[in-house]
């Protein structure tokens, strides 16, 4: 027969309540120490996911311009996400993993590349065509009838001229243009996607530039000291916002 335990005592290897509940709690603490790295590390991929499909644009940008005469695609129709869906593909490529809160625009019916996801705006060069434009084709340029795209020849410093970048999700813009409203560099593009925090100060957003490289820019530097959208030494100064990030 098996000697009875004593009054008050518990089975060899047995936990008390209290016991237990120091284990939950050391596990809830640890596990709330560990979410922000894991929600870190998260965006990180999405971050390089996301710079992997800009630099793809980009490339696609530089065969099309190879294909057709030295010129990207013109602003007009059909849009640039169809021009180059050939040589891109995937149409998940128009989407940033990080863009979560993605809507579907139909700008051109029945043509797949439009009617996809997209978080990415082309530079449309207005300050070039500003520039070497007579008033009639500029004009027929800003209402999408100016039918020949910029040759790359003529962009003095590719390493540092962007040629897409992340646009705020519920903007509709196709192209970035200095002459709508304060200019889509200002009103149109999303400075702040990845990295910390969600204002005016934190973060970045992912580019592709025109000599084929792709890299993130810190909240605002796409447009401040030097707008890196503009092709001209006029826009690239004097169209830089004034407000330092």
């Amino acid at each position: 027969m098996p000697a009875s335990r004593p009054p008050g005592t518990r089975p060899a290897g047995a936990f008390t309540l209290i016991e237990l509940l120091v284990v939950i709690a050391i596990i809830g603490i640890l596990a709330a120490m560990l979410l922000p790295s894991l929600a870190t590390a998260k965006e990180s991929a999405r971050r390089i996911a996301c710079l992997n499909g800009v630099r793809q644009l980009g490339m696609s940008l530089t065969m099309y311009a190879d294909d057709n005469q030295g010129e990207f695609p013109h602003r007009g129709f059909p849009l640039w996400m169809d021009r180059l869906q050939t040589y891109y593909q995937n149409l998940n490529i128009l989407r940033c993993p990080s863009d979560i809160e993605q809507p579907t625009l139909k700008i051109t019916p029945n043509m797949a590349a439009s009617e996809a996801p997209r978080s990415y705006v082309i530079n449309g060069f207005s300050d070039y065509f500003e520039a070497t434009l007579e008033p009639t084709n500029y004009i027929a340029y800003q209402n999408y009838g100016y039918y020949h795209g910029l040759k790359p020849s003529v962009i003095k410093y590719p390493t540092e001229t962007i040629t897409f970048g992340e646009k705020l999700f519920t903007s509709g813009h196709v192209h970035m243009d200095f002459f709508q409203g304060n200019g889509n560099d200002i009103d149109e593009l999303d400075q702040t996607r990845h990295g910390a925090g969600k204002n005016t100060l934190g973060g970045g957003s992912n580019f592709a530039f025109a000599d084929g490289s792709a890299r993130m820019l810190k909240s605002g530097r796409s447009i401040y000291p030097v707008n890196l959208w503009a092709v001209t030494d006029a826009y690239r100064v004097n169209n830089a916002t004034l407000v330092k990030p």
